[in-house]
């Protein structure tokens, strides 16, 4: 049997038990794009808040997801199994925007679906009635500030991904590239502002940490000269261990500032990485409050009132002049 089967089967199990165990409470899901990325942990920290201070709602917060973020299969079976076993409204991080949105356009559900996270692309947002979560092209804007900061006159610079199909990640590197360029709908940085992408990047990490700290030691043995490394995501800091080992390799750099490295996120071991002098600046999202706010929002659309969209859940900066959030989280 296929590993996706064998995770939907499981997956099956669990729902049943989570729908069998709501008795007569409507389900309100969540689903991310995978439970091995701790940031979705936090968005599930919010919906499991919602929950305890909402024990006598009839909905409950049910968050779910492949086991892997590299699944997108797998997380459009997910949908497409709940969708068909009843929820009230569904809150989707879609890993593949146009997958997840052509089988939401094939099964065109009756009951309220929104994104979280991560959008639809925008052809496509007609199937979902608001986005909650980060304005990721500001995201990508507030990046390239940082760095413009530093190095004034440009530079070499290699950009980290995610999936190569994920809105929100793209929209982050639209917004970097326009903004160190100074010049919208930039595909790629080839001089502007001074700012050039080296030929081996950008770099796409499926969301894995290992592999995109595998990544980040492969691009800073191959290109001495490096300026500027940027993490669109966090995921590399995700296991703080082996990045850890990764930025011993050119602390000396990072020190003196020869080489900066500016990454997205400020969960617990990326604010202490940033306090280890092993990145320049953290531009960090607000998961907890999607997960939180999620579940109100679904029940809006579930009652058809009027909702914002979109829906932004704001950013918190860190710099080494400014540490901000990151000095006591």
């Amino acid at each position: 049997m296929k590993l996706t089967n064998l995770l939907i089967g499981a997956m099956t199990v669990s729902m049943t038990a989570t729908f069998a165990s709501a008795q007569d409470k409507q389900v309100l899901a969540i689903v991310v794009k995978g439970l091995d990325n701790p940031f979705f942990e936090q968005i599930n920290l919010g919906c499991q808040q919602w929950m305890a201070e909402n024990a006598d709602s009839e909905y409950e917060c049910f968050y779910t997801g492949p086991a892997s973020s590299a699944d997108e299969a797998g997380e459009i079976q997910i949908v497409d199994d709940l969708l068909t076993r009843g929820v009230a409204a569904i809150a989707i991080s879609p890993s593949n925007a146009p997958g997840m949105a052509n089988r939401i356009r094939a099964i065109a559900p009756d009951v309220p679906v929104m994104t979280i996270d991560a959008d639809f692309l925008e052809e496509d947002r007609d199937l979902r009635a608001t986005y909650l979560g980060t304005d990721n092209y500001l995201m990508g804007v507030y990046m390239a500030e940082q760095a413009m900061a530093l190095k004034p006159d440009g530079g070499t610079v290699c950009l980290q991904l995610g999936n190569v199909a994920a809105d929100n990640i793209n929209a982050r590197a639209q917004g970097f590239r326009d903004t160190a360029g100074g010049e919208d709908g930039i595909d790629r940085l080839t001089g502007q502002n001074g700012w050039t992408e080296i030929d081996s990047c950008p770099v796409f990490t499926n969301d894995q940490a290992d592999l995109a700290n595998q990544q980040m030691s492969d691009v800073f043995i191959a290109n001495p000269d490096l300026d500027a490394f940027i993490l669109v995501g966090g995921w590399a800091q995700f296991a703080p261990q082996a990045y850890a080992q990764v930025t011993d390799q050119v602390m000396d750099k990072l020190q003196s500032g020869e080489l900066i490295i500016i990454a997205g996120d400020t969960l617990p071991p990326q604010t202490q990485a940033f306090r280890d002098g092993r990145s320049h600046a953290q531009v960090g999202q607000r998961p907890f409050e999607m997960g939180y706010r999620a579940p109100d929002v679904m029940i809006q659309l579930i009652n058809g009132e009027s909702v914002d969209d979109p829906l932004f859940t704001g950013l918190d900066i860190c710099n080494q002049s400014d540490p901000g959030f990151c000095a006591d989280n």
